[in-house]
């Protein structure tokens, strides 16, 4: 569904020429689940997948894991105005760590990661893909590094 493999990853660059409203959402570094409960009354995930899978090449670079982990990838679309207005890709290694935040049903991943002090955010990257626009960045939990990918629909600028 989302294939992070398809978006050119980088640092952000201003030079760039991001739309204002694109980057008001790409560069907040507050949580995403925060922000789209302020802007939409009816706020919801719909879990589209959590499974375990083989995670993408870019993924596997970025958290410098091999193959033989176990991953478990949840899929989501953050629903805003009853129109799904953020996809939005996890990457969870299968460890002691992770154990209970893999029990969180349909409650936003975003209100675990940033409500919990002892979970730290790792640096935040851009990619776009045919005019598209998403971010990822790690998250520690305990020895353990996770990884958020969002991409950002044209609904969530509307």
């Amino acid at each position: 569904m989302f294939n992070p493999d398809k978006f050119q990853w980088r640092i952000f660059n201003p030079q760039e020429g991001v739309p204002e409203h694109v980057c008001n959402w790409l560069l907040d570094g507050q949580s995403l689940t925060a922000k789209l409960r302020d802007k939409y009354e009816d706020f919801k995930v719909n879990v589209l997948s959590q499974e375990q899978d083989n995670p993408y090449d870019c993924e596997l670079k970025l958290l410098a894991a091999s193959n033989n982990q176990t991953f478990i990838v949840r899929e989501v679309e953050l629903i805003g105005s009853q129109r799904p207005v953020v996809i939005a890709r996890s990457l969870i290694p299968l460890t002691a760590d992770t154990s209970e935040i893999l029990k969180i049903g349909a409650k936003p991943l975003g209100e675990i990661l940033f409500n919990d002090p002892q979970i730290k955010r790792g640096h935040l990257e851009v990619g776009s893909f045919n005019k598209s626009w998403a971010r990822r960045s790690t998250f520690k939990i305990g020895k353990t590094k996770l990884l958020v990918s969002e991409i950002f629909l044209e609904s969530l600028y509307a």
